[in-house]
Formats: structure tokens, C-alpha cells, sequence
């Protein structure tokens, strides 16, 4: 409803100014109109006036002047009505026009107003659930006349493990804000070989406990770009195809050069992701239907929408390839290194 308002009013603005210019315009056109033809018929008059004197045009001299006069006058109307009926028509045309690029201009600054107060909504969402949970088994244990130091200090635990959930969403939010604002990214051209290198390096224990197999194919291919952000990007992505893959099975991380962008492909073999998800993996909080995963997803929705980020500050995008059941390919797209 707020942008409705907006959007009338930016209408209103745009077609007052459009009108503002028609009339003046219309009026410059009108006196310079009127002129040009009162002059050419004052030189039509003079040329009458400098015949010689005599009774035989004396009355069609008379005649003339009236004529002309009238002409100037009805000629002067004629252009007054049109005048009229043509800024008549740019009310109309301008106001239609007017407000289409209103809703084009506001659009952008609504969508991102309503993602805004979707993240807000569902960062509180977030943040209450652990908070909830503690102060309930907090009242509970409280209520407890028997309660001692063996359940106080379960109590303890398990309060400590939804601190930890809380520390989790808001480094989340903390790197999710880094990477849209640009915050100390400093870039250098750098092998993807260590990139995918140290990656691999960093979620090989997870891939083990979940008996999956990382094969890497590296070569020596650079761009620029800063080498922790995308070694995080890359951690991402190989965590999430691990969470999302059967054990047993493998991922493949690779790159190649396709036009003017290196593309950093990591593909799995897991149970994929439903067409009708794939739109807003990366949108912020958005998890898929659980029914996609193996185990409960641990997390906040919170790892594509940072990977996505770190890829738009490197100038570059994420595409994805799904099928139920036929695995996941993420493809990291960065331009070459010059």
C-alpha cells in the first residue's frame, strides 16, 4: 500500500513536469503563431493600402481589412482549440507513460524493501528459536525443587549449544554483510590449483566421516581475485555437496576456460535439488524441502547467499544444474585474469 502511494505520487510529479513543459511550449507556439500570421497579413493589407486611391477599390480595400481581421481572429481560435486538444492528449498519453516508469523506478527500491524486511523477519525467526529453547529449559530447571549439579550442569550444556547456534548465525551475518558492503577485499592474481587445494584440504574430515570422495583436477590456471574469500566460497560449496550427497558416493571439483570467464565447476552425486527450489537457493535463510537430505541440514540457509556475494565482488556468478536424484553441479564463473 506504501508504494502504491509512491507510485501515484512519482505519477503526479512526472506528469506535472511534462505538463509544465506542453504548456509552456503550447503558448511559445501560440504568440509566435499568431504573430507570424498577423504579419504575413499586414503585408498582404500594406500592399492594398499602397494602391493608388480611387472609388473602384476603396470599398474592396475596406472589405479586405475586415477579412483579415476576422481570418487573424478565427485563425487564432483554430490554433487555441488544438492547442488545447493536443495537451489534452499528452495529459493522457503522459500520464499513462508517467506512471509505468514510476512503477519501473520504485520497482528495484521495493523489491529490496521487501527483502529486507524478509531477512529481518527471518534473522528474529532465527535468533528466537535458540534463545526460546534456553529460557524455556531455564524455567523448567528453575520450577525443579530437585534440581542439582549433575542436571545443572546438563542444563549448562545444552544452553552452551544453542550459544553456539547464536555465534553461528551471527558470524553468518556478520560475513553475509562483509561481502555486500566489499569490506576489506583485496585482490591479486592467484593459482586456482591452491585455491581448490586448500579447500579441499579444509572439509577432507568431513568428507571421510561421511565416507565421500573428493576428486580434485587442477591446473594452472590464475584469475584475480582474494584467495581466502574464494577458498570460502569454495569450502561452501564442497560442504554443501557433501550434506547433500549419499555416503559413499563422490564430488568432482574442476576448472575450465569458456569465452572470457574460467569456470570452477564442483558436481555431486547427490539427490539434487527440485526445480522449483532452485530459484531461491541463494536467497538468504532459504533451506529446500528436508526431505532432500540425508541427515536434519545443520545451518541457517545462510552459505549460498554468502557464496553468491563473494562471487558478485570477484565480478563473477553462480549457476546451477539439478535433478531429483541425478546429483547437483555448481558451476563458479570468474572472468580471466588479465
Amino acid at each position: 500500500m506504501r508504494f502504491k502511494s509512491a507510485y501515484l505520487k512519482l505519477t503526479i510529479f512526472y506528469v506535472a513536469i511534462l505538463m509544465l513543459v506542453s504548456i509552456v511550449f503550447s503558448v511559445a507556439i501560440y504568440e509566435i503563431s499568431s504573430q507570424e500570421l498577423s504579419r504575413g497579413l499586414g503585408r498582404q493589407g500594406a500592399m492594398l493600402r499602397d494602391l493608388p486611391s480611387s472609388e473602384f477599390i476603396s470599398q474592396p480595400r475596406m472589405d479586405f481589412e475586415r477579412t483579415r481581421m476576422e481570418q487573424i481572429q478565427e485563425s487564432n481560435n483554430n490554433l487555441k482549440i488544438n492547442l488545447v486538444y493536443f495537451n489534452l492528449a499528452i495529459l493522457v498519453a503522459s500520464s499513462g507513460i508517467s506512471y509505468f516508469l514510476a512503477r519501473r523506478t520504485l520497482k528495484p527500491i521495493e523489491e529490496m524493501f521487501d527483502l529486507q524486511n524478509r531477512f529481518t523477519a527471518d534473522a528474529s525467526h532465527e535468533l528466537r528459536t535458540p534463545l526460546t529453547a534456553m529460557k524455556t529449559e531455564i524455567e523448567v530447571n528453575l520450577r525443579d525443587k530437585k534440581f542439582n549439579l549433575s542436571e545443572a550442569r546438563k542444563l549448562l550444556q545444552s544452553n552452551l549449544e544453542e550459544v553456539d547456534k547464536l555465534e553461528l548465525l551471527s558470524n553468518g551475518l556478520l560475513t553475509l554483510t562483509q561481502y555486500q558492503n566489499g569490506q576489506g577485499i583485496e585482490f591479486e592474481n592467484i593459482l586456482l590449483k591452491d585455491v581448490i587445494e586448500e579447500a579441499q584440504a579444509k572439509v577432507e574430515g568431513l568428507a571421510q566421516s561421511e565416507r565421500i570422495e573428493i576428486k580434485a583436477k587442477t591446473n594452472d590456471l590464475k584469475v584475480k581475485g582474494n584467495k581466502q574469500s574464494l577458498v570460502k566460497l569454495l569450502i561452501i560449496l564442497l560442504d554443501n555437496a557433501i550434506k547433500y550427497s549419499p555416503k559413499g558416493t563422490g564430488i568432482t571439483v574442476f576448472s575450465e576456460i569458456s569465452g572470457n570467464y574460467i569456470n570452477i565447476k564442483v558436481k555431486d552425486q547427490g539427490i539434487g535439488i527440485k526445480a522449483s527450489d532452485l530459484p531461491y537457493i541463494f536467497n538468504p535463510f532459504y533451506r529446500a524441502d528436508h526431505s532432500r537430505s540425508k541427515i536434519s541440514a545443520v545451518g541457517y540457509g545462510l552459505g549460498l547467499s554468502i557464496a553468491k556475494k563473494i562471487a558478485e565482488s570477484h565480478n563473477g556468478k553462480i549457476e546451477t544444474e539439478s535433478k531429483p536424484g541425478h546429483g547437483s553441479t555448481f558451476t563458479l564463473k570468474l572472468p580471466k585474469s588479465s
